[in-house]
């Protein structure tokens, strides 16, 4: 397919578009923030972990219902990974990375949001330590290792798409 914006469609030099670059991008960002937020906690700074967390969970909503709406009303991923040595009839490389990434990509908003909205329930305000501190960890944790899956997969998904 050829570029929309000459070389590229979108902030990258590959296929992809502006989205998907942007997507892409912040998946780097929200995996280092998860870092910086836990060792928020273990600096007992508890308010400023609150808030890094649900503005990262508002931004990131913002970022994929713009990816997805791009996707639904632009030509679609597959036209701009036609070209791709890995995207071939019937399955593929392409499809199968795709399928594993969404096994990440799909369930974890919804942990994560359930442990947001739950800790926003529990904890006092200003947040500190409390009852329901070993299941928020837990919970946390199993947050973090999915959106940490979601963009290791989702990187490997866009190298094959959209730029071998």
């Amino acid at each position: 397919m050829t570029p929309i914006w000459g070389e590229t469609n979108g902030l990258l030099p590959n296929r992809g578009t502006l989205m998907l670059d942007f997507v892409f991008l912040a998946m780097f960002a929200i995996v280092v923030l998860m870092g910086i937020s836990l060792v928020l906690v273990k600096q007992r700074r508890y308010q400023l972990h609150k808030w890094l967390q649900i503005v990262m969970a508002v931004v990131l909503l913002g970022a994929v219902t713009a990816f997805e709406i791009d996707m639904r009303i632009g030509y679609g991923w597959k036209t701009y990974a036609a070209d791709s040595p890995y995207f071939t009839p019937g399955w593929n490389p392409v499809w199968y990375s795709l399928i594993v990434h969404l096994c990440f990509a799909v369930p974890t908003p919804f942990v994560w949001a359930y442990v947001i909205f739950e800790a926003v329930r529990k904890f006092p305000n200003p947040p500190t330590p409390g009852a329901h501190s070993h299941r928020h960890k837990k919970l946390g944790w199993l947050a973090t290792v999915g959106m940490t899956m979601t963009a290791v997969t989702g990187w490997v998904f866009y190298w094959l798409a959209f730029v071998a």
